[in-house]
């Protein structure tokens, strides 16, 4: 007769494991019902990038004539010929400037605070600056908009860049912290001993430690601010003025007309606009998932 374990019963295991088959059988008869969603949600989301492509290759007088989902008969490049003669390159770089200039102050600022917030977990003074960082998440960029106009006026920025530029690195930190901080959390504390018994500052710690091993954390922040800076309206259309200085989402005003809108016209300029954010995203969609499931595993 085989033994059994100490403080188990005869048969225990089997049944065990076989009930363990029984549900991974169960839960692959139904992963189909998941799969159809998605599908479901991969059509929901090729769709609108399918007619915005095809619509900026049509003519305007096409477009009110033919299925909208039906590829044109005849490919024009007039749509995209137009936009790049409407200073399409001026707004552009604009837009580059802005999210360039806000994007890295505001990743190196948040990834600089998270390390002092998580390092220093007992100091009274680093967990109230940690609370007013929450504290920000829970403020909307619309109920602020109005003092800071009033900021930008008095700091005679008005009509430039950089009215843009600051309050979007102002408005970034804050989530920006949150996800750096629980990805930091999530290092070792052998590795941070290990460095400091090596005689390593904490300055030295915080570069040569925590920023390689947040790289994932890093990138889903940048992604995340370049996608809501790059396409951010509001500021630019209360802090700017001039042409000169409009961003690409205030440029697609300019084909709206008094009779009507050149949709195939702002179909082309929407296209260009999301070459950017598409190759940002292909490039960094690994890190992407790694830094938004940071702190989900303990």
């Amino acid at each position: 007769m085989t033994p059994t374990p100490a403080g188990t019963r005869a048969g225990q295991a089997p049944e065990s494991a076989a009930t363990g088959t029984r549900a991974s059988r169960k839960f692959a008869e139904r992963n189909w019902v998941g799969g159809s969603f998605a599908w479901l949600w991969l059509i929901v989301v090729m769709v609108p990038l399918y007619w915005l492509v095809i619509t900026s290759f049509k003519t305007q007088a096409n477009y009110f004539i033919t299925n909208p989902l039906k590829p044109p008969s005849e490919f024009t490049f007039e749509n995209y010929q137009l936009v790049i003669e409407s200073d399409f390159v001026r707004y552009f770089m604009n837009s580059v400037i802005v999210t360039v200039g806000a994007v890295l102050p505001a990743t190196l600022i948040s990834f600089m605070a998270a390390y002092a917030v998580v390092r220093g977990a007992g100091n009274r003074f680093l967990q109230g600056v940690n609370g007013i960082f929450l504290m920000g998440l829970a403020i909307p960029l619309q109920a602020v908009v109005i003092p800071v106009y009033l900021i930008i006026i008095k700091m005679e920025l008005y009509n430039t860049l950089q009215a843009i530029i600051l309050p979007s690195i102002a408005f970034a930190i804050p989530l920006s912290v949150l996800v750096l901080a629980n990805f930091i959390r999530d290092v070792p504390k052998e590795l941070f001993e290990s460095m400091r018994m090596d005689g390593a500052t904490e300055w030295g710690t915080m570069w040569r430690l925590a920023f390689p091993l947040t790289r994932p954390a890093l990138v889903t922040v940048v992604i995340y601010n370049a996608v809501g800076i790059w396409n951010g309206y509001l500021l630019p259309l209360i802090l700017t003025q001039s042409p000169e200085k409009a961003t690409i989402p205030l440029a697609l005003a300019s084909f709206q007309t008094q009779f009507g809108v050149n949709v195939p016209a702002v179909a082309a300029s929407v296209t260009l606009t999301t070459v950017p954010i598409v190759l940002l995203y292909a490039i960094g969609r690994r890190q992407l998932v790694s830094g938004l499931t940071a702190g989900f595993s303990k």
